[in-house]
């Protein structure tokens, strides 16, 4: 590389300082290209933490975000769509003092430093050494949240470190505030969506807007533990609150009967799937065909027992029957007028009964997997 590119009377000195500046460019325009494609922020703050790590040549590396309505700094501390965030106020530690002042520090002994809290290391068997922390900024100059960079392998932060993390910041700064418009529309984009469903069972006696986020959110977490892509998770969370929408069309004598249902009446209850599917027929794009499939045959079973059509195994969809498996088990978990709420352990014992008769074996093992976190919801749900 250095003899390809010395030209007459330049020093080895000179071609490696160019050489050098040439390979921190092209690193800076790979990063700008990696982080322009993540729109969303927490797997954005992710790659951020990771870029910033292997370009600095440092151990680990945080993206505080400032939440101005908490006064509150977070970060993702577990990576994956759900993670773990880690949030505490923002007036503490070096994070805190870099919020306050807005100014880039760089601490080589963080021990000896009175801004620095031993707690963090404690909790997380950790040793730091050395620090270098600046704020990122939005266009207009406000505080969007601080990086934080520990232990530069090798040494301590030089000047150049810190000119480089600031030429960071501009581009992650842009990255980071686009994410957040993307997530505040998206946000607002499935709340319509999630009023919709509400508005076509509105009727119902039941909470529903609590079973709505509910299963949406099992829907995810059995997307994700199948190994579908994070973008596919987030289309059948926010597409699978729309399973029963069909029931707008169901005469009210039907739907808030308290007896048991008759022959004829429940064949014209089973109609709300056929009903579903002319609402969202003939979709546009992958996240319409997707709720148009669950609304559609979120009631098929996994040995062709099920109706409208009787579709048996992967003839069904499968965000149809992620979504079936995730809406029996929040309807068994929760109380209902006619019924008690079943335990954890009675419904996935009858789940796993039910497994390649109703449910499909393979989003049954799902379920299984990622049971930890959905009964770390009930117990959120339950304080």
């Amino acid at each position: 590389m250095v003899s390809s590119i010395k030209g007459v009377g330049m020093s080895d000195s000179s071609v490696m300082a160019l050489t050098k500046s040439a390979d921190k460019l092209s690193t800076l325009v790979r990063f700008s290209y990696e982080i322009s494609r993540e729109t969303r922020l927490k797997p954005l703050l992710t790659l951020l933490a990771t870029e910033i790590s292997r370009i600095i040549n440092a151990d680990r590396s945080s993206v505080f975000i400032y939440d101005k309505d908490t006064h509150e700094l977070w970060s993702i501390v577990a990576q994956g769509l759900y993670g773990r965030e880690l949030r505490f106020p923002a007036d503490k530690g070096i994070v805190g003092y870099v919020l306050q002042t807005g100014q880039l520090i760089n601490i080589e002994d963080a021990y000896q430093d009175f801004r620095f809290n031993p707690d963090s290391d404690k909790n997380n068997n950790y040793f730091t050494k050395t620090v270098l922390a600046m704020p990122l900024k939005d266009r207009q100059g406000n505080v969007l949240g601080i990086f934080q960079v520990l232990n530069k392998i090798g040494g301590r932060f030089d000047r150049e470190d810190e000119g480089l993390l600031q030429l960071i910041g501009l581009l992650a700064s842009a990255a980071i505030e686009n994410a957040q418009l993307y997530e505040t529309l998206h946000k607002s984009h499935y709340e319509m969506i999630l009023r919709l469903a509400k508005a076509a069972q509105f009727r119902d006696k039941e909470d529903l807007e609590g079973h709505l986020r509910r299963m949406s959110k099992y829907s995810a977490y059995i997307a994700e533990a199948l190994g579908m892509t994070s973008k596919e998770v987030e289309m059948i969370k926010e597409i699978s609150p729309l399973h029963d929408i069909g029931k707008i069309a169901i005469p009210d004598k039907i739907l808030l009967k308290d007896d048991k249902l008759t022959e004829e009446e429940f064949e014209s209850m089973k109609e709300h799937t056929l009903y579903g599917a002319k609402i969202l027929a003939n979709p546009n794009n992958k996240l319409l065909e997707m709720a148009y499939n669950v609304a559609y045959s979120h009631h098929e079973k996994f040995d062709g027992t099920g109706y409208p059509c009787g579709l048996t195994g992967d003839k069904i969809p499968l965000e149809a029957r992620i979504v079936a498996l995730a809406d029996a088990f929040d309807a068994l978990t929760s109380k209902r007028t006619y019924k008690k709420a079943w335990s954890l352990e009675e419904t996935v014992i009858y789940i796993q009964e039910r497994s390649a008769k109703q449910f499909d074996p393979i989003v049954v093992d799902a379920f299984l997997k990622c049971l930890p976190l959905i009964q770390q919801s009930l117990e959120q749900e339950e304080t």
